[in-house]
């Protein structure tokens, strides 16, 4: 977790990210919880199997490709197709408060295909959209004490 611990300090610091605690994403993880816990899957699958990747890449374009800032639960009408529209929001937010690589935006505006057409172009894109799906499933189905250990590391350091 420490490998992932940095990049949120270092993102946190200047940005909106903590704010993103305040949202809930799926079931009761929070959008905050559920981008730091793709960031360590991300980087516990890639060296699973053996890929090169650039980590830095891939945990800050983790920690961001849900940097939509609002509540999409919250029953406005533009929130019905939110999961074919967050992916540019979040892109447009982290650019107002990052610089993002060629690298970084991808993963942020391609996670989620296939429901948004165009495929991830990197390893890194591939391996965070892969992830965010299986985060977002388990996060929908057990729906409680979700990441206990992410959980602890993230409160104790804040």
């Amino acid at each position: 977790m420490s490998f992932v611990r940095k990049y949120i300090e270092e993102a946190g610091s200047n940005s909106r990210l903590y704010e993103t605690d305040g949202y809930v994403q799926h079931g009761g993880t929070t959008c905050l919880l559920h981008t730091m816990a793709v960031a360590y899957y991300s980087v516990r699958l890639s060296r699973l199997l053996g890929l090169k990747v650039n980590r830095r890449e891939l945990i800050r374009g983790a920690l961001l490709h849900d940097y939509f800032l609002y509540d999409w639960h919250d029953g406005k009408k533009e929130r019905r197709i939110h999961g074919f529209t967050h992916p540019q929001t979040a892109l447009e937010n982290a650019m107002e408060d990052f610089e993002l690589t060629e690298r970084e935006q991808n993963i942020i505006k391609r996670h989620m295909f296939p429901l948004t057409p165009v495929p991830p172009k990197y390893k890194e894109s591939i391996i965070v959209c892969l992830v965010d799906k299986y985060c977002s499933l388990y996060e929908t189905f057990k729906r409680q004490n979700t990441y206990a250990r992410l959980r602890r590391s993230l409160y104790r350091e804040r």
